[in-house]
């Protein structure tokens, strides 16, 4: 199975209806109809925001600095694949399809140590049809 590196952006709102960009990785079919990939794990940043509740300049250059390494990390043998992300509402949130959210969590830890302690939300749960993902793509046009 091919990763695709094809991705799409759209505009959201939140609860409160701030602003939220989305973006979401394209072309996954194989990977969502293979079954292997069963749980969705959400990773939770609340950053500091400007007053639009987009990330202030420090907070973007962590995000910008730590989104990359994480993927690499969990991409780099398939063990989890970032689905989609989203920005907006002083929140940034990342989406993944994993095999396992033991490893996930103590990859995500090897690539978190350097860093001071985030306060970071993580939540898991079996999503083996990808529900989550397929309304993400619903917001294509």
């Amino acid at each position: 199975m091919k990763l695709s590196d094809k991705w799409f952006t759209a505009l959201s709102e939140d609860e409160k209806g701030s602003l939220v960009f989305v973006n979401g990785r394209q072309e996954l079919d194989e990977f969502r109809m293979s079954g292997k990939m069963k749980i969705r794990i959400e990773i939770r940043w609340p950053y500091e925001a400007d007053e639009q509740g987009l990330p202030t300049e420090s907070a973007s250059l962590l995000i910008d600095e730590i989104e990359p390494l994480i993927r690499k990390a969990m991409e780099k043998d398939k063990l989890a694949i970032m689905t989609g992300n989203y920005t907006g509402g002083g929140m940034k949130y990342w989406v993944y399809y994993a095999r396992t959210e033991r490893v996930f969590g103590e990859r995500l830890n090897t690539v978190l140590e350097p860093y001071e302690t985030l306060p970071l939300e993580i939540e898991c749960e079996i999503d083996a049809d990808w529900e989550e993902y397929l309304d993400m793509l619903s917001m294509q046009e």
